[in-house]
Formats: C-alpha cells, structure tokens, sequence
C-alpha cells in the first residue's frame, strides 16, 4: 500500500509534473510504451478500483485481466475488460477472514486464482501473511464464490512482498519480498496445504520488486520495480542470470506486471484512479549490459557502485533533481506562509 501524499502546492505540482515529464523523455521505451499502437494498452474505468496492485491475464476469457484493490477495500476481486477497460465481473470471496494488505494475483495451471494478501507495511512484523485461491469463473459477472485460505511464513522470519507468482506448469507458489538492500525469491511447498502454516524457503535473491510474472510456458520469469524491470531465464526452479532488460513504461505507482495470455506482450499496471495499463511486447527486451546494470525495481540508490550508466542512470538521477525541486518548492512555501 503507497500511502497518500499531503496536498502539495501549485509550485511543487509544478515542479513534479516537470521531473517527471523529463524523466519520460530521457527513458527510451517510456514514452513510446504508453503510445504503442495495436497493443492491449487500456485503462481501467472503474471508480471503485483506486489502488489496482496486481494483475492476471484470463485464460478462458480472452482480453479480461483479473485485479483487486491493495487495501481497504474487503474480499474482492475484480474483472476488467481490456477492451473497454470496464469492469465485467466482481468476485466475492468468503470463507475466508478480513483482507489486510493484498498485494498480488496470479493464474495457476489448474485455473485457480491465488490472491497474495502478503504486503507488510510495518517492515515485516507480521508473523504470518495469507494467499486466498479460488477457481476462476467461467462466466462473467457479479458473483459470490468460496475461497481456502492459507497461511503463509517464511523460514527466516517475517517479510514485506509484494509479488505473488504462481508457475504455470508445476503450479508451486513464490514469493518474493520487498527490501531496499537484498531482498528474496521464497519458493512455497510443492503443495499448499489449507491445514497449519505453509513456510516458504528461500531460494535466490532478487532487489526491490513490487510484483512479478512467469511467461505461460514457464520458461521466463519477469521481475518489475518502480524504475525498471528485467527478464530471467527459468530453470530448475530458479532464475538464471543477470536476466534481459524490458523497457518497462514510467508510472507513477508501478505495481503491477503479467503476460497476456499468448505470452506476446508484458502488461504493466500502476495504482491510481483510471490507472493506465500499458503493454509492452515482449520482444522489446534488450540484451542485459554488464554487472553495472540495474536491477528489477532497484531505488535510484541503490546502485551505488558502479556509477550508473545509460537511459537508467540518466533516470534516476534527473527524477532525484526533480524531488530536489519538489522539497525545495515546498519550503520556500512553507517559509512565504509563515511570513
């Protein structure tokens, strides 16, 4: 969950929209994703959708993308017509307790949804997160369906996540946390068992992710952040390498990535009233670079070494000028209202 800024003023929403309209001019891909034509880029319509913060491709109902609010919303998720970016369907989800921070939704191979109420906004204090699963709806609709809920912990201790993905060929559930410095790729059991608590194990290291997808053949796993993402070759039940770089679109609140459901295109959600969805096909990947290049999602501080290089580096650091600005905007305010 992004909690809300104070109402800033006319100079710092000046000097914000500013920053940020640079930083779309100096990443390539950007601007030319939010403007690709012919792809499924839409935006979603509904006025009770305000936080979107995760996203699934239907596979038995072509163009719909299945979404939930992150927080304060109750057991729901939503169906939302790429084509129109209309809500189609409202699923209701009982038998299970009252959500607290869902993060994540992800399409099994059995046609199950997981639902990944695994955000952790106190820094990982929660001694226990849930994934809700329910069968898919074969028609569209309002509809009321039951859903198992299961425990989740991790072995070495409480995390905040924001990423749930499920594979698409041995159905097993990950999770990867969310941390400035190092954070985890945890692989579930082979089953989750809706009977005491499932821990989830460790099994690589990944930056700082805020949600993450599996191709439909499992081959690739996607990984998205704030500022970037990247995509990592799938094997043994890991991700290989430094992974390829996707020219991931700029949103404000970025949250949110999943294949369409031929594996053709990268679909990339933010929060946000009417927030636009924008697709990015996936053969705009570019090669990976060397050691130096960002990681998924990395805070422009966090690579401190080497010096950043290319469209990212220039990025981060002009949007870092564009918070000087903003910080600088909003004192002089404060100072002139005190005079």
């Amino acid at each position: 969950m992004r909690l809300p800024l104070p109402p800033a003023t006319a100079l710092a929403a000046t000097a914000t929209a500013l920053a940020a309209a640079v930083v779309v001019a100096v990443l390539p891909g950007a601007a030319a994703a939010a403007q690709s034509p012919g792809a499924s880029s839409f935006t979603i319509s509904d006025p009770r959708i305000k936080e979107s913060s995760g996203l699934a491709a239907s596979r038995i109902h072509p163009g719909v993308y299945w979404t939930h609010n992150d927080s304060d919303d109750g057991p729901y998720v939503y169906g939302v017509d790429s084509a129109t970016g209309r809500t189609v369907a409202r699923v209701t989800l009982t038998g299970i307790g009252r959500p607290r921070d869902v993060e994540a939704i992800s399409l099994g191979p059995d046609g199950q949804l997981y639902v990944g109420d695994i955000g952790d906004n106190r820094g990982g204090t929660w001694d226990h997160v849930w994934i809700y699963r329910f069968q898919e709806p074969r028609q569209l609709g309002d509809v009321t369906v039951k859903a198992t809920q299961f425990t989740v912990r991790y072995e070495d201790g409480p995390r905040d996540a924001e990423s749930l993905m499920v594979h698409p060929v041995t159905g097993r559930v990950y999770i990867a946390s969310k941390n400035e410095s190092k954070g985890g790729l945890y692989e579930g059991p082979a089953e989750l068992a809706a009977g005491g608590a499932n821990v989830f194990r460790r099994v690589a290291d990944v930056p700082w992710v805020t949600d993450g997808a599996f191709s439909p053949d499992g081959n690739r796993l996607t990984l998205r952040g704030y500022f970037t993402a990247r995509t990592y070759p799938w094997k043994d039940g890991r991700p290989q390498g430094e992974g390829d770089r996707v020219d991931a679109p700029w949103q404000g609140q970025a949250e949110s990535v999943t294949y369409t459901a031929d594996g053709s295109t990268l679909m990339f959600g933010s929060e946000g009233a009417s927030s636009r969805v924008v697709a990015v096909p996936v053969a705009a990947a570019a090669p990976s670079g060397g050691s130096a290049s960002p990681q998924p999602g990395s805070p422009p501080d966090a690579a401190t070494s080497p010096e950043p290089t290319g469209s990212f580096g220039k990025g981060a650091l002009v949007l870092a000028g564009g918070l000087v600005l903003v910080f600088a905007a909003k004192r002089l305010f404060r100072r002139r209202a005190r005079d």
